[in-house]
């Protein structure tokens, strides 16, 4: 079970918003690789990165950001907001990523999301951004006819690494997780969701560690961390105390699905 430090960028600094609104952003940090190698410190082993102001814009805007963000940690880096073609996964990748998620162009293209799947193997991710079980694009800033769950099963057996899903609805506000529509999405797909938007509280991580929750990859977290209401050490004793049933859990929903 991998917990996620998030790291969002908005104008090159390390912010957080509310619902997805970006004029309600909190900057918790102006050095996003400061911010970044303090993560890796505290013992995380992978972090995710959103250029929030390239996904409004379609592509990359906080690059330099991210650069140095790559240059100054060893540990792997997943990058989603404003990758939109072949030409963007391959210059990310190339320069380090581990991984790059792609959101808005699965629902515009999921074609090229199975192209990138097949030409970069456990490299591309797909980012599923909902309100009231719809999925959101643009920067949610727009809302699909599709339903999450919809979305997903157009990827089963491309090869895509993982599904971040994102109740935007409760991104940001420490609300906790949506629970049972993270579940439901990863039991009704083969490929590994990782959950996002609440997390709240070390409650919220008791509750990764539970049999129910060993379908999930992980879970990201980002005001949470930087307020200081999830305690980051004994956040990862706890999942990694739990990774064996996790292990497990996942393998049955494999045999499963």
């Amino acid at each position: 079970m991998i917990l996620f430090p998030a790291i969002d960028l908005k104008d090159g600094q390390c912010v957080r918003l509310k619902l997805g609104d970006m004029n309600q952003a909190t900057v918790f940090n102006d050095d996003p690789a400061a911010q970044a190698k303090s993560f890796e410190d505290q013992g995380f082993e992978y972090l995710h990165v959103v250029d929030l102001n390239g996904a409004f814009a379609g592509e990359s805007v906080n690059g330099a950001a991210v650069e140095t963000i790559l240059r100054n940690v060893k540990f792997p880096v997943q990058l989603g907001g404003g990758i939109r073609n072949l030409g963007h996964i391959e210059s990310w990748l190339d320069k380090g990523l581990a991984r790059v998620i792609l959101g808005t162009v699965a629902v515009r293209d999921p074609a090229l999301v199975k192209e990138a799947a097949q030409k970069f193997p456990g490299q591309v991710a797909v980012g599923i951004d909902a309100r009231k079980g719809m999925v959101a694009v643009e920067g949610w800033a727009e809302t699909s006819e599709l339903s999450v769950i919809e979305l997903a099963k157009r990827f089963e057996g491309a090869g895509v690494a993982a599904i971040i899903y994102t109740d935007i609805d409760r991104d940001g506000v420490l609300a906790g997780i949506n629970w049972d529509s993270t579940l439901e999405l990863a039991r009704a797909t083969s490929i590994p969701v990782i959950a996002s938007g609440g997390l709240a509280s070390m409650a919220d991580i008791e509750r990764m560690t539970q049999p129910d929750y060993a379908v999930l990859e992980g879970a990201i977290s980002g005001r949470a961390l930087y307020d200081g209401r999830i305690d980051s050490r004994e956040a990862l004793a706890l999942l990694r105390q739990a990774s064996p049933a996790a292990q497990q859990g996942r393998a049955n929903q494999g045999s499963s699905a």
